[in-house]
């Protein structure tokens, strides 16, 4: 399929060249996961004579913090990263992410969900529900005038991709994942995945798939907790008429417990250790590869 709906990347990057990306959300301070995870990105695009971008990914305006986002890039720049700039901030571009929804509005794979979190759980629960973790067909839970009243009382709602439908239009799909393999994708064990709701209009999924097309990227580096949202973002680029990149995806770097690093966890942030007098090389080190399982 070649429908296009979006801009060519940027014309100063060479589509010879490695082109990665770190994409941190500023909801708090940056620990040494991401610090290994955005080496590792930084050193491919070193091998590739390549470019590594950052940008912010700070869809969600409630929990995304300016301090935070000043607080990460500095931490980014004191290990000893560089960018070209301007730096893209998702939260600036949501007119690409509706122009990519538009487009699958016109090809009839998008409808509005709106039940509840509670009540959706509470209806797929029952014998003749789909499993919950693959959700389809949730609008005809309720009655066409059920979905017309909500409608018009302004209920919340959640815009999902009808999968059956989108999958009749792009057939079998695949990615090349460069630490497993090629791999079959298999979008399909999702369900009708959300790709915005009524208060924030675009999801994860949507946004990084429309922002690596943008931005020329092709090579994604990221971790292996994020492996299965490549089976929904290469169904994404194959409805929208967009390039495939490769994939890498590393292993996660753990604690002294064997847990992975998470900013819910409060694990130990990078502006902590810079304030115990903790040099940028010695940070790197912590991060280095060797931490980290597959």
């Amino acid at each position: 399929m070649e429908t296009q709906v979006l801009s060519s990347p940027s014309p100063v990057i060479s589509e010879r060249r490695t082109v990665t990306r770190f994409a941190p959300s500023p909801t708090g301070d940056l620990h040494l996961g991401h610090a290994y995870s955005a080496l590792f990105a930084a050193e491919a695009a070193q091998r590739g004579g390549g470019i590594f971008l950052l940008r912010i990914e700070d869809i969600d305006l409630t929990r995304c913090k300016p301090e935070y986002e000043r607080r990460n890039i500095e931490d980014l720049r004191w290990l000893g990263l560089s960018w070209p700039e301007p730096v893209r901030r998702q939260s600036e571009h949501f007119a690409d992410y509706q122009a990519a929804l538009d487009r699958l509005e016109e090809m009839d794979l998008l409808y509005r969900c709106f039940l509840s979190r509670r009540e959706l759980s509470e209806a797929l629960s029952a014998p003749h529900g789909t499993p919950e973790s693959a959700p389809t067909d949730t609008d005809k839970l309720l009655s066409a005038d059920e979905r017309a009243r909500r409608a018009k009382d302004g209920t919340p709602y959640a815009l999902r991709l009808r999968m059956a439908r989108a999958l009749e239009r792009t057939g079998p799909l695949s990615w090349y994942d460069r630490n497993k393999g090629l791999q079959q994708a298999r979008p399909e064990l999702f369900g009708d995945v959300v790709l915005a709701r009524r208060e924030i209009p675009t999801s994860y999924h949507l946004s990084v798939t429309v922002d690596d097309a943008l931005q020329g990227v092709t090579l994604v580096t990221r971790g292996e907790d994020l492996f299965q949202s490549t089976h929904i973002h290469r169904l994404l680029q194959a409805l929208l008429g967009l390039p495939t990149p490769d994939y890498d995806h590393h292993g996660l770097l753990l604690d002294e417990e064997g847990k992975r690093l998470s900013k819910r966890a409060l694990s130990t942030s990078i502006h902590d250790l810079r304030a115990e007098g903790l040099r940028p090389e010695e940070v790197r080190r912590l991060a280095a590869p060797s931490r980290s399982v597959e």
